[in-house]
């Protein structure tokens, strides 16, 4: 089922055996492979769910340094939505859990990750995956004099990784821009509602939540993108940032004394003109605002590798 539904190009016989030669020993009770599958009527799988044990250094959150990472869950396309995937995956997280296994790990993709989150998964888009491959492997040879095929999942770690955020620019009737008072972020005191993004979640839809989050308010759209901001890698975050700033729209009054701040990340929301935001923040934080302020005034979204240059 592997090699039908999940990698991109089914394995040849060879790899079939080998595979097959591999993990049928693992799957014994002193082996480190567990697996639980629902049969289809006419015998063959209708669902199954692999896991693979290792020994870890023992720490408060899993002192018996024993890890399983979620190698496969997957469902004939014949049986799906019946609850299948949801049924293997808990029987073998409570086998797993009964052997005394503390740590799990997957990687999943957006579509799949609500079943995990169900079971306690949970995940961070800072976190980067690294793999590094023996270059005493040989891969296999390319045909056509063109590249070898690599499975996805490989080609995928070997891409560069970005972190995703959003903000909304929101300004009153007036068009004077609303900004908030950050509780935790002295040298960036005041910015725009925003913040990254849960896994699963597109541009838009974590536009809407950070929104509800962080005032109390709902945005019903639909998205006008005002600006994309790209950020390199930095000693201290050593990875990609990507921004996307939205258009929120404008306040009325009301909609502005009924903002309901969470006090954790910001004690004030105020609305001034622009050009009085000028002397409250540092001269990249107004670049930005003044930028996208231009973009909504003139109707092209902007693009910038950092504040203040397009």
């Amino acid at each position: 089922m592997r090699s039908e539904y999940v990698l991109s190009a089914p394995l040849t016989d060879d790899w079939l055996r080998q595979c097959t030669d591999d993990l049928a020993p693992r799957l014994t009770s002193t082996g480190d492979a567990r697996a639980f599958l629902i049969q289809a009527p006419d015998g063959t799988l209708a669902a199954c769910a692999l896991g693979l044990i290792s020994p870890v250094l023992p720490a408060p959150s899993y002192p018996r340094g024993r890890a399983a990472r979620v190698q496969l869950v997957v469902t004939h396309p014949n049986f799906r939505r019946r609850g299948y995937a949801r049924a293997v995956v808990a029987a073998l997280l409570d086998h797993l859990t009964a052997e005394d296994t503390t740590l799990f790990e997957l990687h999943t993709s957006p579509q799949a990750a609500p079943l995990y989150r169900d079971f306690g998964f949970s995940g961070s888009p800072a976190l980067m995956r690294m793999t590094r491959r023996s270059t005493s492997a040989p891969l296999p040879a390319a045909t056509g004099g063109g590249p070898s095929w690599v499975p996805p999942e490989q080609y995928a770690q070997s891409l560069p990784k970005a972190v995703a955020y959003v903000c909304l620019y929101v300004t009153d009737e007036a068009d004077r821009p609303l900004q908030l008072h950050s509780v935790y972020s002295p040298s960036h005191p005041w910015h725009m509602i925003g913040g990254a993004l849960d896994l699963g979640e597109t541009p838009w839809e974590a536009a809407v939540r950070e929104c509800r989050e962080e005032t109390g308010l709902d945005i019903a759209g639909p998205p006008r993108l005002l600006a994309t901001v790209y950020g390199p890698p930095r000693p201290r975050r050593p990875f990609s940032t990507v921004q996307f700033v939205f258009d929120g729209g404008r306040l009325s009054t009301e909609q502005i004394h009924r903002i309901v701040l969470a006090p954790h990340e910001h004690d004030e929301a105020r609305v001034l003109p622009l050009d009085q935001w000028q002397a409250l923040m540092p001269d990249t934080d107004f670049a930005r605002l003044r930028a996208v302020e231009e973009a909504r005034r003139t109707g092209v979204a902007g693009y910038f590798d950092s504040w203040g240059t397009t």
